[in-house]
């Protein structure tokens, strides 16, 4: 403990198996005393390695031990194949950190925050942030929504990357909440669909939804199960905005919008968390199109016809207007654009080949679970992961390599 109190430059190194470290260092990050706890060798189970910012409880003197406990958890969990990624969760099944109320973690990706001075593994990893038992339903079914609600809590655009101990739960009862018709909150029969790099940038009369074009199968896979008089996705954390809409459960129990933004900048595009369109607007209503935020939300209210018409230039990857407004206004005040863009090359940041040094940002890739090991002189290869700029031929490349694993 003098050893971290001093603050020296190396961190101390426990052992928790054979193949799995964990770092730890006590660090001042944004004024508040942390422990910062990071793994080393989750990435030889196709796992990225994990940063816990624990803030520190007044005149603590021993390490919080029951992070590695967890630790050793998620690497015999991704041994079985199952791995935990950005707004991904694990839970505890027992008291956690002294508290019965902790419920698990949530792990996001760094976007805006101020990694200075953190104890960092090599990419690609993740920060788990410390969440409540009532928000764990959150965590399941819409993090996003649960990320966002705790950037707002502690000021931090879009979240905190520290956690805190003993804290009040930020939602309880799930109550009156659109989410209700778009997620099983009761099974975790099925939830909101999101598709990878779909975002929506909100405007001054302009809404655009943006669809990268790499992911139109998982864009018609979703299309395809949802019902035909509603279209309603999830997006995905707008790191081209500048501020994002918050929904805050009040004591009460109802749901409001809010929104959060980078520190000094002013607000000019507003990321929103999903979008739902409805086709059940009557011509009679007197409305071309409503459009309205709902809770952290949009909802496009369209009739059958313009349903129809939006479904079917999805279907042929085709940029889509919709007009809003009455039907009586000679000028539209306002427009709802679905827009295709480029391919989505936001993965793999930061990571480096280890055979050349070359970055792989960008680069596709593949995980590897339960891949043959070549075991020899008590040292074993692992096979975790295969990156190839084609998707194609990532997945030749696994095929192939797997039949001569079997012929070996």
């Amino acid at each position: 403990m003098q050893q971290l109190e001093e603050g020296g430059p190396d961190p101390l190194v426990f052992v928790l198996n054979a193949n799995l470290l964990a770092m730890v260092k006590l660090v001042n990050y944004v004024n508040r005393k942390c422990w910062c706890v990071s793994t080393k060798g989750m990435h030889a189970v196709g796992q990225a390695e994990v940063v816990i910012l624990l803030q520190c409880l007044p005149d603590e003197k021993s390490i919080p031990k029951d992070v590695f406990s967890h630790f050793v958890q998620l690497y015999q969990d991704a041994l079985t194949g199952n791995v935990v990624s950005n707004l991904g969760h694990s839970f505890f099944t027992q008291s956690f950190l002294g508290s019965k109320e902790h419920g698990g973690f949530l792990y996001i990706s760094p976007t805006f925050q101020s990694l200075q001075d953190l104890l960092l593994p090599n990419p690609p990893y993740l920060f788990g942030i410390l969440i409540q038992k009532w928000e764990t339903p959150w965590a399941k079914v819409f993090p996003i929504r649960l990320m966002l609600r705790l950037g707002a809590e502690y000021r931090f655009y879009p979240c905190p990357l520290f956690s805190v101990r003993f804290r009040k739960p930020l939602f309880g009862e799930t109550g009156h909440t659109i989410m209700n018709l778009l997620a099983d909150f009761r099974n975790y029969q099925y939830t909101l669909p999101v598709v990878n790099g779909l975002v929506v940038d909100m405007e001054v009369r302009k809404t655009c939804i943006k669809i990268p074009s790499n992911r139109y199968n998982e864009l018609m896979k979703a299309m395809n199960k949802s019902n035909e008089h509603v279209l309603a996705m999830g997006a995905c954390f707008n790191e081209r905005a500048d501020s994002h809409l918050v929904c805050v459960q009040n004591d009460d129990g109802n749901y409001q919008t809010q929104a959060i933004s980078i520190h000094n900048q002013p607000r000019k595009v507003t990321g929103a968390c999903f979008f739902v369109f409805s086709g059940a607007l009557k011509s009679s209503s007197g409305y071309l199109v409503k459009s309205s935020i709902v809770e952290d939300g949009v909802m496009v209210q369209i009739t059958a016809e313009t349903m129809e018409a939006l479904r079917q230039a999805l279907r042929e990857m085709k940029d889509f207007t919709i007009p809003c407004g009455k039907t009586d206004q000679e000028d539209i005040q306002e427009h709802v654009h679905l827009q295709w863009l480029e391919d989505d090359r936001n993965f793999n940041k930061g990571v480096i080949s280890p055979i050349d040094g070359k970055s792989m940002e960008s680069i596709t890739s593949i995980k590897i679970f339960h891949g043959s090991e070549y075991k020899a002189n008590g040292k074993v290869i692992r096979w975790t992961e295969v990156l190839s700029k084609s998707l194609f031929l990532s997945v030749l490349c696994v095929n192939a390599c797997f039949g001569f694993c079997i012929l070996r």
